[in-house]
């Protein structure tokens, strides 16, 4: 299968003060958030000055991914599109429609299966091609990457640099904890079932395996909605606030369910569980995420040479593996048994 271009697919963010209130209502739209909670998390952006760190990381994987395309002899463009902000993906694919592209390999920035992590990127497919018409160009959407042997290589570094930071005393004895955003209950248990717990869990033993943990905890985090919806627990507060009790003195978390530094990672873990970790005596590394790292990069490189050389997948084996989501084309769906429609809010 040819590309005559790469389209990176992202959630966006917002990128000034004036911008927050407007992109928190695109992503909440349809969902009846009251608009105190909108002002709680607006807070959240405000504290950072009202920039989202995802998109300024995301144009930093774009020159990335085009340096690695050049090294591996191609020259295709790297075009720049997301769900709920500037550059919506609607205009993207417009302007690539209107640059001639017949073909553009999509990579996402989420490794998971599950409606908003999957299903929701096919559905913004479909919509940037309605929005440029009979023309369009053909989107194949890459296939999920949660064990992309570069993905768990990004992820045991940086569990390995953040223990680095620890005082050399509590190394040794820090627990390392994964998280991922939580979803509710009934919306994992529609997509596999359970399919992105399971992926999320299956991840965080590669992970583990390679960077030398025989024993950790997978909490989640970033949980919102009504509190009586059950979500996936524990959550990882109410985790950190259980290891405080028993003694535990150092804590690595591991994002792992975020391949870029969110409001998520920078609030909820870097603000919210740090504070808390210090009002407990509990020393907290966080592990970085890849971000702009190369080899992300590389990773996104190795899914579009999969197709283009009909290569096998490129996975890190491990017991009782848990399946993925494939290539789709044009905002067809990937997974049907797995990946359904349906707000996880």
């Amino acid at each position: 299968m040819e590309f005559d271009a790469v389209l990176l697919l992202s959630f966006g963010g917002p990128e000034g003060p004036q911008q927050v209130r407007p992109f928190l209502e695109n992503v909440t739209r349809g969902r009846n958030i009251p608009p105190e909670r909108l002002d709680d998390v607006a807070e959240q952006y405000l504290h950072f000055g009202g920039v989202s760190p995802i998109n300024g990381i995301n144009r930093a994987l774009i020159t990335q991914l085009e340096a690695e395309l050049a090294d591996r002899g191609s020259d295709m463009p790297v075009y720049f599109g997301n769900r709920n902000w500037n550059p919506y993906v609607e205009d993207t694919v417009k302007v690539m429609c209107d640059n001639g592209i017949r073909r553009a390999a999509v990579f996402t920035t989420s490794a998971w299966s599950g409606y908003s992590s999957c299903t929701q990127y096919v559905e913004d497919i479909a919509r940037g091609r309605r929005a440029a018409g009979a023309n369009a160009p053909e989107l194949v959407k890459l296939r999920t990457y949660f064990d992309h042997p570069l993905f768990v290589e990004m992820f045991a570094d940086a569990i390995a640099a953040a223990a680095d930071t620890l005082a050399a005393e509590l190394r040794g004895e820090a627990r390392l904890v994964f998280t991922a955003h939580s979803i509710p209950v009934a919306a994992d248990e529609r997509c596999g079932p359970r399919l992105y717990s399971r992926q999320v869990a299956y991840a965080t033993r590669l992970v583990a395996a390679a960077a030398g943990y025989a024993d950790y905890d997978l909490a989640w985090q970033s949980r919102s909605g009504p509190p009586q919806v059950p979500w996936l627990e524990p959550d990882v507060a109410d985790h950190l606030r259980v290891l405080a009790e028993t003694g535990t003195k150092a804590v690595i978390v591991c994002p792992i369910g975020f391949v870029a530094d969110h409001i998520e990672v920078v609030w909820d873990l870097d603000e919210e569980l740090q504070s808390q970790a210090r009002a407990a005596g509990v020393a907290l590394a966080r592990a970085a995420t890849p971000n702009a790292d190369r080899r992300f990069a590389m990773l996104a490189a190795d899914l579009i040479d999969e197709l283009r050389y009909s290569r096998a997948p490129a996975r890190t084996s491990g017991p009782d593996p848990v399946p993925g989501c494939l290539a789709s084309v044009d905002g067809a769906a990937c997974c049907p048994p797995h990946c359904v429609a349906g707000e996880e809010g």
